[in-house]
């Protein structure tokens, strides 16, 4: 067993989801999305503490919600800041964390995550100090620079999902440096990257998938289903 910290990113406005309000209060299924993301952890022993981050205009309705489902007591819940980079690092300060503790950070809006995946992540982070969820591209991809295009060897080539696990010192390291350069990474793990950090893949599964367009609320609703009927 490797404990960890789940780190919670639900700070994003979402406004590709065109939902008026913040994705994470659509329903799936009768429950909030952000409900669902967070039973992920919650449903987990080897976590032992949340930090939900969220904006503060957000604050009311969010303690309204854990309250409803019973879970405030179990949930820390911290301000974001502008970028979701800048949420992460704010997730990352509330922590009065040892060096070497494991430490999740999650999207909100991934509410489909299987726990052998969170155990295989953790394991891995607590060896290496850092470990991605990924899928393998099957697409052929292809790179444009003006009117040439290029086709990149997908065999070489991953999608990024989340959680991303770290040890407290290395994703701390990491986001103090691109703070200090001013640097904006597309995600935690870009920070490791270019300070040559060995990463770990522990290879996923597309239906961990991260909500983002009405399509996807569609889709959500379809894996929900399927979800039930293996129960």
């Amino acid at each position: 067993m490797v404990p960890y910290v789940a780190i919670v990113l639900a700070a994003g406005q979402g406004k590709r989801m065109k939902a008026g309000k913040n994705k994470q209060f659509i329903e799936l299924d009768g429950k909030p999305l952000i409900i669902h993301t967070l039973s992920r952890f919650l449903d987990d022993e080897w976590c032992t503490n949340i930090r939900l981050v969220i904006q503060p205009f957000d604050l009311e309705e969010i303690e309204a919600l854990l309250r409803t489902y019973q879970i405030r007591e179990r949930i820390e819940l911290v301000h974001g800041g502008e970028e979701r980079q800048h949420s992460s690092y704010l997730g990352l300060k509330s922590l009065q964390a040892e060096s070497d503790q494991v430490v999740m950070i999650h999207d909100g809006a991934r509410p489909f995550v299987r726990q052998k995946y969170l155990h295989e992540l953790a394991k891995k982070a607590k060896d290496t100090g850092a470990a991605l969820l990924a899928v393998r591209v099957t697409d052929t991809i292809k790179q444009r620079n003006n009117q040439q295009l290029q086709t990149l060897n997908r065999e070489t080539l991953w999608a990024a999902q989340t959680p991303q696990a770290f040890t407290y010192n290395k994703i701390m390291e990491a986001h103090e440096r691109a703070k200090d350069e001013e640097f904006l990474g597309t995600d935690d793990i870009s920070l490791l990257e270019r300070m040559s950090h060995p990463i770990d893949i522990v290879e996923g599964s597309i239906e961990n998938m991260k909500l983002t367009t009405p399509d996807d609320i569609l889709r959500a609703k379809w894996l929900l289903q399927e979800w039930r009927e293996e129960e």
